[in-house]
């Protein structure tokens, strides 16, 4: 029995395709909806998994493609995160079997599919059950790296990836000077799909680490949303993964941040001396930003794709302050009102401060003196550098209109 699934995130297909070639279907699939046409003239299945929001071709016109221009009567699932009454009326008015609203269990998945077309002759016969979910989003994470050799959860990690079809790792290796490179390539061999390790020859601090992993992470289509986090996991994948909740389910925010700020019902565990250069620092950064933040250097953020060449395009100033660079560069572009709406900080459920931290106390009392510089260069130089840019965009499309007059 064949199928033929197209969708066009990858991150979606693959434990689809893994999952169904187990119990015996021959499953062929597809990112490109032109090349997912191509194939069901060729590989002629015995079922259609379609996503509705694709582009270029949605999943509707392929609907119509098959039901009216083929006059085929192909079984056709349709699994997407499209949840409006019109489209699944309209979908089945069109002739669909099914109508599936991500996220959802692949075990689910399974069970419809055989409701549809039966089980295959030969395959694995296992009652084994898939805890896998496939999500309506798909997001890339950026984890810099610096000596973790030790430190270096692997296990938490690849847990998380086995049961979230929806996210990509980048291990971003900051030049470190222990194994932590050859932890990162036996952590990522047989799972390419989805861990990505990009290495940086020399130490060039975190800042610098999450940018180029940012960039690198963008490069990658099917790719919602971006964020990064730490490798010592001090913020949980399950507090990361309601990040991402937020930003997906509010599409006014560009960014969600995570706070940690103590709250009841939240295990959010500092020491008290680094505690109390917090609350100073993050009261000048407040006054630095005219935006109330609490916790603007938390290691756990989540951005819309469409943001990340804005701000980490150009390399930070400062080593440890980059978060507030990041803000601060959100607030030039956009201006404070518009800034302020594209911004959730969002309290954690749980923090824990891990031993080994490269930031020491001394540390902690110079970012006061790069606080000023920030202070000083956003509201001089990216001042003079946004213009430049905003010119270059207008000059290039009053070019580009009067070509076309």
């Amino acid at each position: 029995m064949k199928i033929l699934a197209i969708d066009d995130q990858q991150l979606v297909l693959l434990p689809l395709k893994k999952k169904l070639g187990e119990l015996g279907y021959d499953i062929k699939v597809e990112t490109n909806a032109l090349k997912g046409l191509e194939a069901y003239d060729s590989f002629k299945p015995d079922l259609v998994i379609l996503d509705i929001n694709m582009p270029g071709i949605s999943g509707v016109e392929i609907i119509k493609q098959i039901r009216q221009d083929r006059k085929s009567e192909t079984p056709i699932m349709v699994l997407s995160g499209n949840v409006e009454d019109e489209m699944i009326m309209n979908s089945y008015d069109l002739g669909i079997s099914d109508y599936m609203k991500k996220p959802l269990s692949l075990n689910e998945i399974c069970v419809r599919i055989k409701q549809l077309i039966g089980v295959p002759e030969k395959g694995e016969v296992t009652n084994q059950k898939s805890n896998v979910i496939i999500q309506q989003r798909c997001v890339g994470v950026v984890i810099p790296c610096y000596n973790e050799e030790e430190r270096l959860l692997s296990n938490q990690f690849l847990s998380f990836i086995e049961k979230h079809s929806g996210y990509h790792l980048c291990f971003v290796n900051d030049g470190s000077k222990d194994a932590t490179l050859d932890v990162l390539k036996k952590l990522q061999k047989g799972r390419e799909d989805y861990i990505t390790v990009y290495d940086c020859e020399k130490n060039g601090g975190k800042a610098e680490a999450v940018r180029l992993g940012m960039l690198h992470m963008s490069k990658y289509e099917g790719l919602d949303y971006i964020g990064f986090l730490d490798a010592d996991l001090s913020t949980d994948f399950s507090d990361f993964d309601d990040l991402v909740s937020t930003i997906e389910n509010n599409p006014n925010y560009k960014i969600v941040s995570g706070s940690r700020i103590s709250r009841m019902g939240a295990n959010i565990a500092k020491e008290s001396a680094r505690q109390i250069i917090s609350l100073t620092i993050n009261f000048i950064i407040r006054k630095i930003l005219s935006m109330e933040f609490k916790d603007t250097q938390c290691g756990a953020k989540i951005f819309h794709k469409d943001v990340i060449e804005l701000l980490f395009e150009e390399k930070f100033i400062t080593k440890w302050l980059f978060d507030v660079e990041l803000f601060m560069r959100l607030r030039k572009h956009y201006k404070i009102k518009k800034a302020k709406e594209m911004v959730c900080e969002m309290p954690l459920k749980r923090w824990v401060h891990v031993d080994g931290s490269k930031l020491s106390m001394k540390d902690s009392i110079k970012i006061v003196g790069q606080l000023a510089n920030i202070a000083i260069s956003y509201n001089l130089g990216w001042r003079r550098k946004s213009k430049k840019k905003k010119n270059n965009i207008e000059s290039t499309m009053n070019k580009t209109n009067l070509g076309k007059v």
